[in-house]
């Protein structure tokens, strides 16, 4: 497998989220966000982390770009803060915040690199959730407005846009399971959450095209391939709601215009979605997009089992269970099947044939640990990334209109509810100095990409990076 194996003009990047390695918190402006109030909740992240200083990426950014230059990438996945746009998730723009997000962009395109802006990657302005968060449908709308000012004052510089991300995430285990933030328990109403956070992808797509036409804009889902443990009845059921919630619950609005029934009956929330899921918001749902992100980290294989006593994620489905079919997991319990990223290629491909896609996110955490020379051997990680890659070339042997890879993430960060105990980077970075070191999976994409830290450590050449 050799890049030369996908197209001169492939899309190879790396991936990042702005509470998770931005830190300066309190700087220029930016007001309070749902996790900065989350990760101060007694118990609520491992080990009492937040994510106020991280990687220090707000300072330390232009060093940063270097280091994703050095890699090799052609284009650099990152969030924009609301807050650092709207402080309090509606107003005028704090300028201050647009122009770091300006001098993001600008010193990526210096390198050569495209910017890829995620609007909303899980940091709701703390004042909205106070009066209701997605729970409420003008967060919809405040969202919108949020899309329209940053589209419109960095769309200069800034061509492609992510409205969501993973808005599984955001309604079920923010307002279900509440192991993320806002850390609610709000049971089948999540689905509320998920209905609102769709409308306000429609809304914000709306709010892109009237401020920069010719905007390329789409959203990203997190899909999971999903497969019956057994042949038996019960099993088959118990595959069809995880499916159902997980994947149907989001690509059908999107790409078909509609909720899969069977999901809103298994909730005991059709009735609301009749009632408040109307015509006109369907429609706004599912307005053409130019391509459809994927984040790909697993396979779930589902039996029929007990009802959960604790709030589940899947609310109506608690008692569908994932098994263990024996395959290797990654340190956060995930089990690899390369293979069932091809599934929800297909699974989005079927609906939308000629829609590009792009795998947004892909990536492992490990218990990485740094030599005595100070480098940093991962080869768990690096097999992860070389298997994946290759089912993408795959992909594109089976005439999927794959457009793009992103890994996740560039470099370790703030890990939500874990915090700074899972790394994800090909990017090693020690807490205390914020010293980044390319791990050996980071070199070896590099060399994959024909990046300069590839052709340094064939050199052996020390590639811990000071950053200043």
């Amino acid at each position: 497998m050799q890049r030369s194996d996908f197209s001169e003009d492939f899309v190879w990047g790396t991936a990042t989220a702005a509470y998770q390695i931005e830190g300066a918190v309190q700087e220029d402006g930016r007001g309070p966000s749902i996790w900065d109030t989350f990760s101060r909740k007694p118990g609520a992240v491992l080990g009492g982390d937040t994510g106020d200083i991280a990687d220090d990426h707000y300072h330390r950014f232009r060093e940063d770009v270097a280091l994703m230059a050095d890699l090799g990438v052609n284009a650099y996945r990152f969030s924009i803060a609301w807050t650092r746009v709207q402080p309090t998730g509606s107003g005028p723009a704090n300028q201050a915040g647009i122009d770091f997000y300006r001098r993001l962009a600008d010193t990526l395109g210096e390198h050569g690199i495209t910017p890829w802006a995620t609007l909303y990657h899980w940091d709701l302005p703390q004042t909205l959730e106070d009066t209701g968060g997605w729970l409420r449908r003008d967060t919809a709308l405040r969202f919108a407005e949020y899309a329209g000012i940053a589209v419109d004052r960095l769309g200069d510089a800034v061509s492609d846009w992510i409205t969501l991300n993973e808005p599984w995430c955001s309604a079920f285990l923010g307002y279900a399971s509440g192991h993320h933030a806002p850390g609610r328990h709000e049971g089948s109403r999540s689905l509320h959450a998920a209905h609102h956070l769709l409308l306000g992808h429609g809304h914000a797509m709306t709010a892109i095209r009237a401020a920069r036409p010719d905007a390329n804009a789409g959203i990203t889902l997190n899909l999971y391939s999903v497969r019956p443990a057994s042949g038996t009845a019960e099993d088959v059921d118990a595959a069809r709601r995880i499916d159902g919630l997980s994947n149907r619950l989001f690509l059908d609005p999107v790409l078909r215009g509609q909720y899969p029934q069977d999901v809103l009956n298994d909730a005991g929330e059709a009735d609301w979605f009749a009632e408040n899921a109307t015509a006109e918001d369907l429609a706004l749902i599912s307005a053409p997009i130019d391509f459809l992100g994927i984040n790909y980290y697993s396979r779930h294989t589902v039996a029929a089992g007990s009802a959960a006593t604790d709030a589940s994620a899947y609310p109506g489905s608690e008692s569908a269970v994932m098994i263990d079919t024996g395959a290797p997991r990654t340190q956060m319990g995930w089990e690899i099947h390369p293979h069932g990223m091809l599934d929800v290629l297909e699974m989005a491909h079927e609906r939308a044939p000629e829609l590009p896609l792009y795998i947004t996110e892909n990536g492992s955490a490990y218990e990485d640990e740094v030599s005595e020379n100070g480098n940093v051997d991962d080869p768990d990680r690096l097999d992860y990334l070389r298997a994946h890659i290759d089912a993408c070339r795959q992909a594109i042997e089976r005439g999927l209109p794959l457009a793009g890879y992103f890994v996740w993430s560039l470099m370790d960060n703030f890990e939500w509810a874990w915090g700074y105990h899972r790394r994800f980077g090909i990017v090693h970075v020690d807490y205390d100095t914020q010293v980044r070191t390319p791990k050996a999976s980071g070199m070896w994409f590099s060399r994959f990409l024909g990046g300069r830290i590839g052709r340094r450590s064939r050199e052996g050449v020390d590639e811990t990076v000071e950053v200043a």
